[in-house]
């Protein structure tokens, strides 16, 4: 039910079929009444063919010939029955057609009125019956009640009925499925200006195309608009952002390559080598910066094999002189031989980010742990890596907006409140999540899960 097409079909649908059975309902009723109006009259004929046929006897008492104009009272099981009853019900003559069969009696009609009904026979046959109660007076003016009584099977006509139905049921299906069908083809005409922007903001995405065409229909014209207002508006601000970025590390460069030349001006020393491994390491931050939108993360995930035990190492020895006030003792727990498929930049952003949140909130300890995440179809392992601390901890209800970018929980802390949101962008770039725990050391417990790289992924 998310297809715009499918809810209007399946709303016209609805609407027909209320629509078509109310119709077929009505029809039906109709044709059912008119059906019955006419056996009617036709029973009212031949009662009145009964009427004229009856004649007094010799008994003083009315009798009908054995042939009647009507030929179905003289065949037997046609369907037509005629009888005629004193007013005590007594049956005085009886049509051959109805010969071993037991007409029901019925209502008795007031004298001079009709009585139209639907009566069953014993057998469960359904009638339909005409009755008529006269005052006869004979030649001595002596007067007797007679009823007469006319019935035909309903058979016929219940068959009618039913024929009447299925033609109804097979020709309004054949209409309904008609204008669906035409009206499908119709709604994908209709469709074709949203699926022409749904492939045209596809080409922007792809970078073949720079912004939507202006020929759509009037009520698309203005969202067509909208939308090349916002894709030109965010790449204005990609590229101002790019510029900066730009700026900022070649203004960095600089100043790095005159510390660094100012090392090689004084003698070796223990002090200028690790003064020489930090300068290395904010000029491949730099690098990283320089080279981030590049490349996609499949390909940087063939491409790059990263030593996770050594860039922990480094990233423990350089935080250790950053905070060596606090006294920080580090826990490191790296499966010999591990390696990140990625990006060594995106691995050091990962780590460095959450060790460096951990070193600012703990009291005295921090534990790092990674470990292989991998499949039996994975052709590159994933890893979860676990940073936690000593420290006061995240409350539950404030993870959530730690994770947002700009969103910190103490300002006096130094930082800018960037570091979780960036792990968590660098982790769904690989298909990963970002969780934040409690650590059983009473701080933080921040995981990151990288999910292995399996053979379809890397087709």
């Amino acid at each position: 039910m998310h297809s715009l097409s499918s809810r209007l079909l399946i709303s016209v649908s609805v609407l027909l079929l209320f629509f078509f059975g109310a119709t077929i309902a009505v029809l039906d009723s109709a044709f059912t009444g008119a059906g019955e109006q006419a056996r009617r009259d036709i029973l009212g004929g031949q009662l009145v063919a009964l009427l004229a046929a009856a004649e007094p006897n010799d008994n003083s008492e009315l009798a009908l010939p054995s042939r009647l104009r009507e030929p179905r009272f003289g065949q037997i099981g046609s369907g037509l029955y005629g009888e005629l009853r004193k007013d005590d019900g007594t049956v005085i003559w009886q049509s051959k057609s109805a010969l071993g069969m037991d007409i029901p009696a019925g209502e008795i009609p007031a004298m001079g009125n009709h009585l139209f009904a639907r009566e069953t026979m014993l057998d469960g046959t359904p009638l339909l019956t005409l009755s008529l109660a006269v005052e006869w007076e004979f030649d001595d003016n002596s007067s007797k009640s007679y009823v007469f009584k006319v019935a035909e099977s309903m058979s016929s006509f219940n068959a009618q009925v039913a024929e009447f139905r299925r033609q109804l049921f097979s020709w309004f299906a054949g209409v309904a499925l008609t204008m669906l069908l035409a009206f499908s083809l119709l709604l994908r005409g209709l469709m074709k200006p949203l699926r022409k922007i749904e492939t045209e903001i596809g080409e922007i995405e792809s970078g073949s195309r720079t912004s939507l065409s202006d020929r759509f229909p009037t009520e698309l014209t203005g969202v067509a608009r909208n939308m090349n207002v916002l894709i030109d508006s965010e790449r204005a601000r990609s590229d101002r952002y790019r510029v900066t970025l730009d700026n900022l590390a070649h203004s960095l460069k600089t100043p790095l390559a005159a510390m660094r030349a100012l090392l090689g001006d004084r003698p070796s020393d223990e002090f200028g080598n690790r003064f020489n491994e930090q300068i290395d390491r904010m000029d491949e931050i730099v690098r990283y910066q320089l080279r981030k939108p590049a490349a996609s993360v499949v390909d940087k995930l063939v491409l790059q094999s990263v030593d996770v035990e050594k860039e922990v190492a480094r990233l423990i020895d350089g935080l250790g002189k950053v905070y060596r006030d606090k006294g920080i003792v580090f826990d490191a727990s790296v499966k010999a031989g591990l390696q990140f498929r990625g990006d060594s930049g995106d691995f050091l952003e990962l780590a460095g980010n959450l060790l460096d949140n951990a070193c600012k909130w703990c009291a005295h300890r921090v534990r790092i742990k990674v470990a292989p995440s991998a499949s039996a179809t994975a052709v590159a392992g994933g890893m979860v890596l676990s940073v936690s601390d000593d420290g006061p901890g995240i409350p539950e209800d404030a993870a959530g907006v730690m994770m947002q970018r700009g969103m910190r929980l103490d300002e006096s802390t130094p930082g800018h409140g960037i570091g979780l949101a960036v792990v968590k962008d660098i982790a769904r770039s690989y298909g990963g999540h970002l969780s934040i725990q409690k650590s059983k050391m009473g701080g933080a417990k921040i995981i990151v899960s990288i999910p292995p790289l399996t053979s379809a992924q890397a087709k």
